[in-house]
Formats: C-alpha cells, structure tokens, sequence
C-alpha cells in the first residue's frame, strides 16, 4: 500500500516553526505518513532538521518575509530573484501534486493560493490574520479606520473564497475571528496556538534563577535573524539602562534568551560598549550596577518561565511571552522586521499585554508602573490565555488534519 503524501507550504520562520510542529504531530499518529515541504520564505532549515526534506531549491530574499511591511523592500526582494524563485516553486508544486496526496498550507493568503493551484486537497491554518488587528470583544479599536473590516472579516473575500472548493479545513487563531468567518459563512476550527507548545519549563532553569529571591527578572528578545537582531539587541540594552536606576538598589537579573542561529561575540561587544563587564570563569555572565546579565541558547523556555515581563524586538517570541501570561515592552527598530508598522501590528494582535514605547528611556518607568498594578497584572494574564490559547494546538490540529484532510482517522 502506497503511503499518503502531504506537501506543507509555508512562508515565514514562524510559520514554519507552527508548522513543524503540526508535522511532527501528524508524524507521531502516522508513522507511515510522506511528508514534504515548500518553504517559500528562507531556507527551510527547520525541516532539513528533522528529516521533511523541501521540493525545492530554498533561497534567503532580503526582506526576509516582511515585504508586506515596506515597499521599499519589494524591490530588493525582486532584484534578489523573487520572481525567478516563485516559478520555480510553483513548478516543483506541480510535479508534486502530478503523484497526488494532499496540501497543508500555513501563513496567509499565498501558501494557500499555492496548494490551491496544486489541485489536490488541502488544510489552511491562518497565522498571519486576526480580527484582533481590527478590533476586541468590546468592538472596533479606536484607530482603526472607518473602512477597515468593510468585508465583514478580517479575511478579504478573495482569502475566503480559497477557504472553500478542495479546502477541508480551516485552522485560525482565536475565537474572535472563528466569529466572523461563521458570520460570513465559513466554518473553521479554533485550538489555540501551536507556539504555545513545547515550552514547559526544564530542570536547567534552576540554573539561570537569580539567587537574590527579591529580584526582578528580565527575559530580553532581540528576534532570531541577523544582522538584525544585532542592531535590536544594541536598542535593548540602551532599554535596560533605563531599568536598572529604576529599580536601583533592588537586584535586577537578565536572561538574554538567545537563538542558536545568533552568533554571541556581537553581543557580548555590545554589553562591553553599555559598560557591562565580564564576570570571571564565565562566558557568557556580565554584571553592570545592579544588574546581572546572563547569555543562554539553550534555555530558551526556561528563561520565559523564570521573567517576571520581557523587553522584547521580536515575533513569535513575544507572542509567548503574552501566552505564558507575562507583559512584554516593545520598542521599534530598523527592520526589516521590527519596523515600526510591525511594531504596532502587533501591539493590536497581542493587545494590553503589550505595551510599545517609543524610546528606551521610557522601559524602566513603564515596567515599574505595570508591575506595581495588580489588578493589570491579572489582566494581562487572562488575556495572554484568551489570545493563544493553552498548549496542546499541534495535536488537535494533526487530529482534525488526519479526519478531515487524510481521511485516516485516529
């Protein structure tokens, strides 16, 4: 018996973490099951990692993803060969599709018009879209337009349209978008958010914990892709020199949660610049007034789990943070990420569990006004929950893909 083919398309690092996981999942109750992958953003190592091998020659544009944030970066991505790539994996879908099997697509509105064009069947888990960019349970946002949502979701007809035909499922984020798209007359399924799995804590964050009971600690998140997370991690710091005055003389511990894909030295430059200094027999501990910094890549999250809140410049990353119930302060940096119109995107999706600051001399007050509240600090609890969801995501979406996409039940 020939074993079911799925193809996943993606496009964006986070959403190829989401749906690694969703992969792994439906590898675990099939073991048989083919899978493939079609990253259309980067290099798809995450795949490469854990044996889901692309169909196609993989390439890093210059925008890194985030053409949709400024145009000027469209233009750098055509003339680093967008064009010439799209074909290209366009052709590799379809001589896919030629052998059958079905379709998983996880982003927006392109992966899905990809598997759409495949001519096989196909699931979309939506990750880019929310109707909390518009609006909350107590209606519009005050600086939305008055045209925006003029489609009666969040999803543009166009978007909905490749929700139906061939599509047998549709995965969202939240329960506030589930809403609209019934109301628009497409039923999709809502189980949190895959991001939120794999972060129970480890025995290692014992480790990391400050010694000093009283202290406040810090969990600091430039993002995950150079050279930019270099220039967030410089803005951070100039943040955390804010902070430690703030709180002077209580202790103040920092967790530099840092991705393996980042090289350290870079930052261990810019703490020497800020003043920090080396503590001795150590690689990777500085101290500096009443703070004490620490460098982990292999402790990711633990160090979520021991901060009280998080300086964060960074995507998926801070939406974890606001899951596990923890408020994150976010400034805005160069990009082509961490842009300014990111920066606020994403204070609307993740909502009073995110504050943006326009400078770093203002993350020391506004920390200490937050967690000095706790009636806010309950807030922001609940709404983390509300907003991701528990763990568990990837399972429940493998289970729903395995009935409704592969038809090989549990």
């Amino acid at each position: 018996m020939t074993a079911p083919r799925l193809l996943c398309v993606s496009n964006g690092h986070g959403e190829d973490a989401i749906a690694l996981r969703i992969l792994l999942a439906l590898r675990d109750r099939h073991p048989n099951l083919d899978l493939a992958a079609l990253p259309l953003v980067g290099e798809g190592t995450a795949f490469r990692t854990h044996g889901i091998a692309p169909i196609a020659a993989t390439k890093t544009l210059p925008s890194g993803g985030f053409v949709y944030l400024d145009g000027r970066q469209l233009a750098r991505d055509l003339k680093g060969g967008l064009v010439q790539l799209t074909i290209a994996q366009l052709q590799a879908m379809r001589t896919w599709a030629q052998q059958g099997g079905a379709v998983l697509a996880v982003g927006d509105l392109i992966p899905a018009g990809f598997a759409r064009w495949s001519g096989c069947p196909y699931a979309f888990v939506g990750t880019a879209k929310s109707a909390y960019y518009l609006r909350n349970e107590a209606g519009r946002l005050p600086e939305i337009p008055w045209y925006a949502g003029w489609a009666g979701s969040i999803y543009l007809p166009w978007e909905r349209w490749l929700m139906g035909g061939r599509c047998r499922l549709v995965v969202v984020r939240d329960e506030l978008t589930a809403a609209e798209l019934r109301q628009c007359g497409v039923r999709s399924l809502v189980v949190g958010n895959p991001m939120m799995d794999g972060l129970a804590p480890t025995p290692l964050g014992e480790t990391l914990r400050s010694p000093d009971p009283a202290a406040l600690t810090l969990v600091l998140l430039p993002g995950s892709r150079p050279p930019e997370a270099y220039q967030n991690w410089d803005r951070i710091l100039r943040a955390v020199a804010s902070v430690l005055p703030t709180f002077a003389p209580r202790s103040v511990h920092l967790l530099g949660a840092i991705a393996p894909s980042l090289d350290l030295a870079p930052l261990c430059d810019a703490l020497r610049r800020h003043g920090w200094t080396d503590v001795p027999a150590t690689n990777s501990i500085f101290i500096h007034a009443n703070g004490t910094l620490r460098l982990t890549q292999t402790a990711y999250a633990d160090c979520l789990h021991l901060a009280d809140a998080a300086i964060a410049m960074a995507g998926t990353a801070t939406e974890q943070v606001v899951g596990l119930g923890k408020p994150a302060f976010t400034l805005p940096g160069d990009g082509p990420q961490f842009v300014p119109a990111f920066a606020r995107l994403q204070t609307r999706l993740l909502g009073p569990s995110v504050q943006l600051l326009n400078h770093p001399a203002e993350v020391g007050a506004a920390i200490q006004a937050t967690l000095a509240d706790a009636q806010r600090l309950a807030h922001i609890r609940e709404n983390g929950q509300r907003r991701l969801g528990e763990p568990g995501a990837a399972a429940a979406i493998a289970a729903a893909l395995s009935d409704r996409l592969l038809e090989m039940g549990g």
